[in-house]
């Protein structure tokens, strides 16, 4: 009797547990897939994980919670054939140690990003290394990945997968439905312009009072989230003069609901966009902060879905152009190669022709190096002494580089012409 191939999953945040669990799901059939969660400082509420998983093979049930040691112990038990690290960035590197280390034979490492990754990011590429294969989502952004890869000098294969949490099939619009604002932690960032984006988004709630305006958030105060907030929409709710109307709400909970029906999505950058294009929900990307890579939203150029705030105080949406679509997000479903490109490397690995990239990079300092690494991603769920000793050793040395760094970029700056 054959053994089926295992895949383990590893997930740390909301985001990339919603990615993660979603991507298992699209694993061959035949496969036996787990799903766990590393305990972290950005590990989700019950609630969070909850709207996580909706929709997925997991909803409905709860993963392991496991710290590094735990987790270490998991894979060793399990040995599975694939691992895919669905963790942020910094994480990446330390839960391939506990991999590497944990495993008998070196399970095909699996990685990727859990939405619009455009443009191309050096640290997600950095940071993911070692991982054999990288899944992304468009043409566009495997193409741009790969360009800049190379530029930088790293070796890693790239493969194309559908947003494996897309939704399906159409469940209709209703002219009178919600209006739903996809917020993000990191953009807009200044506090201004969110308040700025709110207040459009009251007097939208005015001019229409027959349908309810949903400020939809990924966390609820004292919850983590994939990445740090400062100025949360609730509490800038109640700074608004004049006060928001009865029909401006904020909710959390799974995207896919609020979009089942829903009128319109509004977002400055948000992978809901993609989520809403998929169920022909009309959708309106905000532009009047600019449209840079800082935002996140450089993706959109061309789409057909970008607008002001005249736009959405109006409550006018838009439709994606057909030649968009294609390069960005929705390719056709036969163009999805990251199952069979893991296939390739099973059989690489069976014929142990897959050895374990190295680091070329963030490797200075050995052993305090890889404590630091751990003890900066884990935060207090790392409880080991080595950690706690790197971090007192680590903290002044980042801070001196840092400013090293910053006035080395001013210098730069200061002798162009």
């Amino acid at each position: 009797m054959t053994t089926p191939t295992r895949i383990l999953a590893i997930a740390d945040s909301d985001s990339y547990i919603k990615w993660g669990a979603a991507l298992l799901d699209r694993a061959p059939a035949e496969w036996e897939k787990t799903l766990v969660v590393v305990a972290s400082p950005v590990l989700p509420s019950a609630d969070q994980l909850s709207a996580a998983l909706a929709g997925s093979a997991s909803d409905g049930a709860r993963p392991a919670i496991l710290d590094l040691s735990a987790l270490a112990v998991r894979i060793g038990r399990l040995q599975p054939a694939v691992v895919l690290v669905s963790v942020r960035g910094p994480l990446v590197k330390v839960v391939v140690r506990a991999v590497v280390g944990a495993a008998t034979r070196r399970p095909v490492i699996v990685t990727g990003l859990p939405g619009i990754s455009v443009p191309a990011s050096r640290m997600a590429i950095a940071h993911r290394a070692q991982a054999d294969l990288f899944v992304l989502h468009s043409r566009r952004e495997t193409r741009e990945f790969a360009e800049l890869a190379e530029h930088m000098g790293i070796d890693q294969r790239f493969a194309l997968a559908t947003l494996p949490f897309l939704p399906r099939r159409t469940p209709g619009r209703r002219a009178d439905g919600d209006v739903i604002f996809a917020a993000q932690a990191k953009v807009p960032w200044d506090k201004a312009d969110r308040l700025a984006l709110l207040s459009w988004l009251a007097e939208s709630a005015r001019r229409h009072p027959y349908r309810r305006v949903i400020v939809k958030v990924r966390a609820a105060r004292g919850e983590a989230q994939t990445h740090a907030e400062t100025h949360d929409y609730p509490s800038l709710m109640a700074q608004l003069k004049p006060p928001a109307p009865g029909n401006l709400v904020v909710a959390g909970g799974a995207m896919s609901d609020h979009l089942a029906g829903a009128a319109g999505l509004v977002t400055v950058s948000s992978t809901a966009a993609i989520e809403a294009v998929a169920l022909e929900v009309p959708v309106l990307v905000i532009a009047d902060f600019g449209v840079n890579a800082a935002l996140i939203n450089t993706v959109f150029e061309g789409s057909g879905l970008l607008g002001n705030c005249a736009d959405l105080v109006d409550g006018r949406f838009k439709r994606a152009d057909p030649a968009w679509l294609d390069d960005n997000y929705f390719h056709g479903t036969g163009e999805d190669d990251w199952v069979h490109r893991t296939f390739e490397l099973l059989v690489l690995r069976e014929a142990g022709q897959l050895p374990l990239k190295t680091l070329t990079r963030g490797t200075a300092g050995g052993v305090v190096r890889r404590a630091w690494d751990r003890k900066r991603a884990l935060g207090r769920f790392d409880r080991s002494l080595a950690g706690a000793i790197a971090l007192v050793i680590g903290t002044p040395v980042r801070i001196l580089l840092l400013a090293v760094r910053k006035v080395s970029r001013e210098r730069k700056r200061a002798v162009r012409p």
